[in-house]
């Protein structure tokens, strides 16, 4: 029996995936309640702020380092996820498990190779494929979106692998944080 190399591959990330999941579940820390505040006191003027320690807040998307990596990078007709794009697919997730009012468009894009049909079927697969991880690692399905661009908005317009690599890509975009 013949195993092809995509399908041992696939094999291999769907392994990987459940070990990152596996890894990545952990115990509930038992919250305090906050004091009571006195009755004279004026009303908050600001939305409320989630205190839980560990927890994500919109800031941490510009400072924390796992967070700002916001784009997924793929192979040659490939919509499998890399490994290397497990550990931020663990922090985008847990950004959506702390903040539920968080939505995420999930942006795929193909190179210029290839029908407009296809790069924009693989531009969704790639989407989904980020979609599927996230959902791996605790995101919420109602929280995603996925929108396929396919080969219509490049980074880079030159012919050649390394000009190819940059635009066969997943886009993080944050609509609400």
């Amino acid at each position: 029996m013949t195993v092809s190399l995509p399908h041992v591959a696939r094999i291999v990330t769907v392994a990987a995936l459940a070990s990152v999941v596996a890894v990545g579940c952990s115990k509930k820390v038992k919250e305090t309640p906050p004091a009571e505040t006195p009755v004279e006191t004026a009303p908050a003027t600001t939305a409320p702020v989630d205190t839980a320690p560990g927890a994500y807040t919109p800031a941490d998307l510009d400072s924390d380092a796992c967070l700002r990596q916001r784009v997924v990078y793929f192979d040659l007709d490939q919509d499998a996820l890399k490994p290397e794009f497990q550990a931020a697919m663990s922090c985008h997730a847990k950004y959506l498990r702390d903040r539920p009012s968080a939505r995420l468009r999930l942006e795929g894009n193909a190179d210029e190779r290839g029908s407009r049909e296809y790069n924009m079927g693989l531009g969704e697969r790639r989407g989904n494929a980020v979609s599927a991880a996230l959902q791996a690692n605790g995101g919420s399905a109602t929280q995603l979106s996925v929108v396929s661009y396919g080969e219509e908005r490049p980074v880079c317009n030159d012919s050649g692998e390394d000009c190819w690599a940059k635009n066969r890509r997943v886009e993080l975009i944050y609509t609400e944080k």
